[in-house]
């Protein structure tokens, strides 16, 4: 079994505007900027034939590069039960078309379909049971959050390995975007 998601990176100068934000909110579990990503499709948990029948379907995604920013912040979950804070990517179509494309490319891989709405994010931090106050004067002091664009020329697949410090990524494949 190995665990897997498609992803677009996040460029170092990028990451470089979010990491400055990751200060000022207790307990949080601070994600490194090589881990920074937007997710398109988790696969999670996978057999090695499912991974290389997802491997074969997204090689056949097209679509050319994209144009994304990051804008906003926020967090998953309410109260006590907020999980992580994250930064947000303005609307784009072609990245919500290449999501979907994903999606498409897992189904014919034999994963049962996401049901979850796609919330294109970056998250900046995973938290545990955190002081909801605290939570909400992080978003209030870095909701101005906008990045200069950055131009995608690709997406890759990703396998996640967990650690005692947390959950690493190792890009296991990259699919241009022509």
């Amino acid at each position: 079994m190995i665990r897997l998601f498609a992803a677009v990176a996040i460029p170092e100068d990028i990451s470089a505007e979010l990491t400055p934000r990751q200060d000022h909110l207790p307990g949080a579990r601070w994600r490194p900027p090589e881990a920074f990503h937007i997710t398109l499709r988790f696969a999670g948990d996978v057999p090695e034939n499912v991974a290389s029948d997802f491997d074969a379907e997204l090689t056949t995604i097209g679509g050319g590069p994209l144009e994304l920013s990051l804008t906003g912040v926020g967090a998953f979950g309410e109260g006590a039960d907020i999980n992580a804070v994250w930064a947000g990517v303005e609307e784009n179509e072609g990245l919500r078309h290449l999501a979907r494309a994903c999606e498409v490319a897992a189904r014919r891989a034999g994963l049962k379909p996401d049901s979850r709405a796609y919330k294109p994010h970056v998250t900046l931090a995973y938290l545990r049971r955190p002081n909801p106050a605290e939570v909400a004067r992080w978003i209030q002091d870095n909701n101005l959050l906008r990045t200069p664009p950055f131009r995608v020329t690709s997406f890759g697949l990703y396998s996640s390995w967990q650690s005692d410090q947390g959950s690493w990524y190792r890009l296991e494949r990259e699919y241009p975007l022509f």
